[in-house]
């Protein structure tokens, strides 16, 4: 039985960018974009958006979300966290559909570059290798134990300084989180716990891996969009 669902969150108030979640790529809203996504991947009972934006819910229900939820103010805040956004919806779904989800996907909409082979091969690698909990990273472009650096006591040094690197290619290999899927199984989702000795991650390329919190990263992702063909090798 299909126990997955993916919830979609997305809030009117974005600091970096006025509007962020509305921004648009090919006249497709990242909403949209989002959502497209997941229908399309065939691999969800139920996709749910949160939001406490009225503008956003409106749109979510033109789009044929199977739920729409009204997130409450205490969600909606600069430092309300994600994941408690994702339990409130969660619990909202099953209450409203009668059933429970065991696998719970959380697609962000400021990482639209993923595809729907991404989303497929996530859930893939999360079954197959009875993960508690999947993120996804990339290859980072910055390494703490050979090139990026911290001021402490007044003096420069490397952030992981315990030993010193001669070259990068020696260094620990080390991966950037990059927000574009997660998924939980439901036990694991309610341990407040993102790190565990069952979580996994998948790889995805950089081209594929920029998240929007600036006006600098959207216009990078427009041009990636807007030229897939070149990128597809990265």
């Amino acid at each position: 039985m299909n126990s997955n669902i993916c919830i979609i969150c997305v809030r009117k108030n974005s600091k970096g960018i006025k509007n962020k979640n509305l921004l648009k790529l090919n006249n497709e809203s990242l909403i949209e974009i989002s959502y497209r996504q997941a229908r399309k991947s065939k691999i969800f009972k139920k996709i749910i958006l949160s939001s406490d934006s009225e503008q956003m819910i409106k749109i979510a229900n033109k789009l044929g979300f199977d739920l729409v939820i009204k997130r409450p103010n205490i969600l909606a805040r600069d430092k309300s966290g994600k994941v408690d956004v994702i339990k409130h919806a969660l619990l909202k779904a099953e209450k409203y559909f009668n059933e429970n989800y065991q696998n719970i996907f959380d697609l962000d909409v400021t990482s639209p570059l993923r595809n729907i082979k991404d989303i497929k091969q996530s859930l893939k690698i999360f079954i197959n290798k009875k993960a508690n909990n999947l993120i996804t990273v990339c290859e980072a472009r910055k390494n703490p134990y050979f090139n990026m650096v911290q001021k402490k006591n007044n003096k420069i040094q490397v952030v992981a300084a315990k030993k010193e690197y001669k070259s990068r290619q020696v260094a620990p290999k080390v991966y950037e989180m990059n927000a574009s899927i997660y998924i939980w199984k439901r036990s694991s989702l309610f341990k407040n716990s993102m790190f565990n000795s069952k979580t996994i991650f998948y790889k995805m390329p950089i081209s594929r891996s920029i998240d929007i919190d600036s006006e600098f990263d959207f216009k990078i992702v427009k041009f990636i969009y807007e030229n897939k063909k070149i990128f597809r090798k990265f």
